[in-house]
């Protein structure tokens, strides 16, 4: 499935701030769910919609509405700063959480904790905001597809080609909607140029 990088004015000014090392952490949280909300209305362009009627003030008209429930599961921790936004848009969804530990010397990570709804039927969101290797996202569609899930979008802020590369050749049916496509990992598998360890950027922590 197709990459999809957001081409918008404000999502390029927005992760200009989040790339920042100077912006501050409450500032940080604000920034990942704008730019999240914007990434959520593109991955889900194609969710199911039907037609029905409604009375205006003036008139019956007819009108498109959803019809099909949403599902969103952020890999933890840094995947919950990205959690706010698609419970806001949409009126039925569905949380689950996928805990994935990467070691620092191998890069390679390890589940933790999993917690997921059926996701049959459900239109659903993978949540991680850097695909840098992409053997966690990978990991984590893996457990989602195993709930039931056969519609499923990639969703992240930063990623890498090597990430890119790596999901789409495990999960070719999944697309992957980032601000970003960076220039790849360094030694320590992190994205450069990226914008260093989210998850301790989301939360203050060293």
């Amino acid at each position: 499935m197709p990459l999809h990088v957001l081409d918008h004015p404000l999502a390029g000014h927005l992760l200009a701030e989040l790339r920042d090392k100077s912006t501050h952490p409450e500032r940080f949280r604000l920034l990942t769910e704008s730019l999240t909300t914007l990434l959520v209305l593109q991955a889900t362009y194609g969710i199911r919609t039907r037609q029905d009627m409604v009375e205006t003030p003036i008139k019956p008209t007819a009108v498109t509405v959803l019809d099909q429930p949403l599902a969103v599961v952020p890999v933890l921790r840094a995947g919950l700063g990205m959690l706010q936004p698609p419970l806001r848009l949409f009126p039925d969804v569905a949380v689950g959480y996928i805990g994935l530990e990467r070691h620092e010397d191998t890069a390679i990570a390890r589940s933790y904790y999993s917690k997921l709804p059926t996701l049959t039927g459900r239109f659903t969101l993978c949540l991680d905001p850097m695909l840098a290797t992409g053997g966690s996202a990978a990991q984590a569609i893996s457990l989602i597809k195993e709930h039931g899930a056969t519609q499923i979008a990639m969703v992240s802020i930063v990623s890498a080609p090597e990430g890119v590369a790596y999901l789409q050749a495990r999960h070719p049916d999944v697309p992957i909607v980032t601000a970003a496509l960076d220039e790849g990992l360094n030694s320590r598998k992190y994205i450069v140029p990226g914008l260093g360890d989210f998850g301790d950027r989301l939360y203050g922590t060293p």
